[in-house]
């Protein structure tokens, strides 16, 4: 890779982590607000750092990691992410749901950072692990209105964030820049564990 190619990669991801860091106490997306129906659940995962950067390292991670992986990653998020919305609206306690958040950040971003590919079961698991945990707080922000419609825009919301880490990740590939793809991994972890610290 180009020296060029490698400066504007560092300092992409340090100025990443920079931005995190400075508007940390805004990155959490779960004071609890109330859902509007579709385009609230929509808009949802785009309005916290913590469910963004997840959702986006997941479509980072699928593409890395290739085949199958590509729709079956994102796929067990979505479902399980489904399920932890179930539990939420349940009343069923999910215990340590937004450290398993920031966790995820952690997690997903080193995973990305590392390009691990582990056997598809594996990594199946730990998207599912995940995804509870957002799809759990979710629910406890939805505020009881409009769920069927919420859910929809939140599952929606949600693919186009995978959608945009596999695009991101493809269009890294095709470039040769794979090393932006972990940088941005890399940065995600940084964020997550600033976060976890805070």
């Amino acid at each position: 890779m180009f020296p060029a190619t490698q400066r504007t990669c560092t300092r992409l991801a340090l100025a990443v982590g920079a931005a995190a860091f400075l508007f940390s106490g805004a990155a959490s997306a779960h004071p609890g607000h109330a859902a509007e129906g579709f385009s609230s659940g929509l808009t949802h995962p785009f309005g916290g750092l913590d469910h963004l950067l997840a959702m986006v390292a997941v479509g980072l991670w699928a593409m890395q990691q290739g085949g199958r992986a590509i729709y079956a990653v994102p796929g067990a998020f979505m479902i399980a992410m489904a399920a932890g919305f179930g539990l939420g609206l349940a009343g069923i306690t999910l215990p340590f749901a937004e450290t398993g958040i920031l966790l995820s950040l952690l997690a997903l971003g080193l995973a990305v950072a590392l390009t691990l590919r582990p056997p598809l079961a594996l990594a199946l698991l730990a998207s599912a692990s995940f995804a509870l945990c957002h799809g759990y707080a979710h629910a406890l922000e939805s505020g009881g209105a409009a769920l069927a419609a919420y859910a929809a825009g939140m599952l929606l919301g949600t693919a186009l964030l995978h959608g945009l880490g596999l695009l991101a990740a493809r269009l890294a590939n095709q470039g040769n820049l794979a090393l932006l793809t972990r940088s941005a991994g890399a940065a995600t972890a940084a964020i997550g564990l600033v976060l976890l610290v805070l």
